[in-house]
């Protein structure tokens, strides 16, 4: 038997054998972005030739890359061929029926996947919307005029024909019956299932801000959504956008290109907090304002007030800004209501063990609604990855998910960010190195090891950091022909 373990350091996909794949079958990471791994082992499995998009790890199935990536907006030359692993076979391949919950991108890769591990299942991907799976990301796009409605949908409705995968639209579950194997939909006959997926999402987590239940105070988490604001976008009319997050800031970046008078508001010292330091905060704070966008720091609302309507945003400190709409951008929260009327074990979201099974061995959990070893990841690849793996298992086979190393790859405003490990060294046992040179970077060292990084502007060399991080090497050369950032960066880059 063989004896090496590998995880994919992009997806958390683990591989077994005495040699590394030549990519990953979840994500199609290349092999230098394995790492060994103590974790148990996991077979092989198998996955189409598909195209990964090099700045938000985007899987495109085809012949060749598509004109545009539809998640980040980069063209085909930012994409990689990925060559198809050697196929597996599923342990045990089931031929019953395949229930996924949830129209988001957990649900849609799981039933991918169900499909490619098990030709012979019956599958049926329940939407609570009305609309085809789409790229939720895409929202803040559509809001900003880039693209249209037609552009947001994953795939085709001839797709899922292809694909022998039922679609049920509009159609919300009521009740779990564990001990019957069915779900119960509102408006849908029962459905019998050998194996369901969970993957219900999440939905917006609002404050208890007095006022916040007046007309025009709005979230952004659907198509509709984006529709019901961009009805109100008319120029002029003044918006406040509460909550400086990924969304937030794009949402507001949106509004703005409407001509509409943005005030964006953040309760921390600067945005992104949690990716970034004061420095880099402040200069992606700075493309805001350039936007001509209000950014209001440390910002404590104390009510919305108004009539039916909201009026203003009024904050702890007595100051109050006018506002025809405000968007509410907090986070999110699992919607985990009808796994627990199921008596699953559930936490910030349902418990589910290294193959995403819940504490019933017949259902699965994945994206938004899962908690894996403590965590709940709450963004779009964990989502796609961990759906995958789902729908694998529920198919039959035996793929482990190990976890996702912590770090951050975004693109805020059109600005490429990159953060991972501590950024916030609070001792002098810390090296710290900053450059602003066109673009920000920061190194923390300690030891000798590189424990953490920000790079915002340029985030080309981040794959190296990535693997100088997680693979714990020693930097003592780097580090001694190098006493800045900019050195460092570039001995980073030259590296093989």
């Amino acid at each position: 038997m063989a004896s090496g373990r590998w995880c994919c350091t992009v997806c958390g996909y683990l591989h077994l054998g005495d040699a590394l794949p030549d990519c990953c079958p979840v994500c199609g990471a290349t092999p230098d972005l394995f790492e060994a791994s103590a974790v148990l082992p996991a077979p092989v499995q198998s996955a189409p030739r598909s195209w990964r998009c090099m700045n938000c790890d985007y899987i495109h199935e085809g012949d060749a890359p598509p004109e545009c990536c539809p998640v980040c907006g980069v063209g085909p030359d930012q994409f990689e061929p990925v060559s198809p692993p050697q196929q597996g076979v599923p342990l045990q391949a089931t031929s019953g029926a395949i229930v996924v919950i949830g129209g988001g991108i957990a649900g849609l890769s799981a039933a991918e996947a169900a499909r490619n591990s098990a030709p012979q299942a019956s599958i049926t991907l329940v939407c609570l919307e009305d609309d085809l799976p789409y790229y939720r990301l895409n929202l803040t796009r559509y809001l900003a005029g880039e693209i249209s409605a037609s552009d947001l949908p994953v795939h085709p409705q001839s797709w899922y024909a292809e694909m022998r995968i039922t679609v049920l639209r509009g159609a919300e579950v009521c009740n779990i019956n564990r001990a019957a194997r069915k779900v119960s939909l509102k408006g849908h006959p029962d459905l019998s299932y050998d194996k369901l997926i969970l993957a219900m999402g999440a939905h917006p987590s609002v404050p208890p801000i007095p006022g916040a239940d007046r007309d025009n105070v709005v979230t952004l988490r659907t198509i509709r959504d984006a529709e019901a604001i961009l009805a109100k976008c008319q120029a002029g009319i003044r918006c406040v956008v509460i909550g400086g997050g990924v969304l937030g800031l794009e949402a507001a970046a949106a509004l703005a290109r409407h001509r509409v008078q943005v005030t964006l508001m953040e309760g921390f010292d600067w945005l992104l907090p949690r990716q970034l330091n004061l420095a880099a905060g402040e200069r992606l704070g700075a493309e805001v304002r350039a936007l001509g966008i209000n950014l209001i720091c440390l910002a404590r609302v104390k009510k919305l007030a108004g009539g039916d309507q909201v009026a203003s945003v009024v904050l702890e400190t007595g100051e109050s800004f006018p506002a025809d709409l405000v968007i509410i951008s907090t986070g999110v929260r699992s919607n985990s209501y009808l796994a627990r009327l199921a008596g699953l074990e559930v936490d910030s979201g349902v418990v589910v063990d290294q193959h995403l099974r819940s504490t019933d061995p017949d259902i699965y959990a994945a994206g938004d609604l899962a908690e894996h070893l403590g965590m709940v990841y709450g963004t779009w690849a964990p989502s796609q990855f961990q759906g995958t793996i789902a729908g694998m298992n529920a198919a039959g086979e035996a793929a482990i998910f190990a976890g996702i190393p912590r770090s951050n790859s975004l693109k805020v405003l059109g600005v490429d960010l990159f953060s991972i490990g501590l950024v916030h060294p609070d001792d002098a046992s810390y090296q710290t190195y900053q450059a602003e040179n066109g673009h920000y970077q920061q190194f923390v060292f300690r030891d000798s090891h590189l424990v953490g990084a920000i790079l915002l502007g340029d985030t080309s060399i981040a794959p190296k950091v990535k693997k100088l991080i997680e693979g714990g090497v020693s930097c003592t050369e780097l580090l001694a022909g190098a006493n800045d950032a900019g050195r460092i960066h570039a001995g980073i880059a030259a590296m093989a």
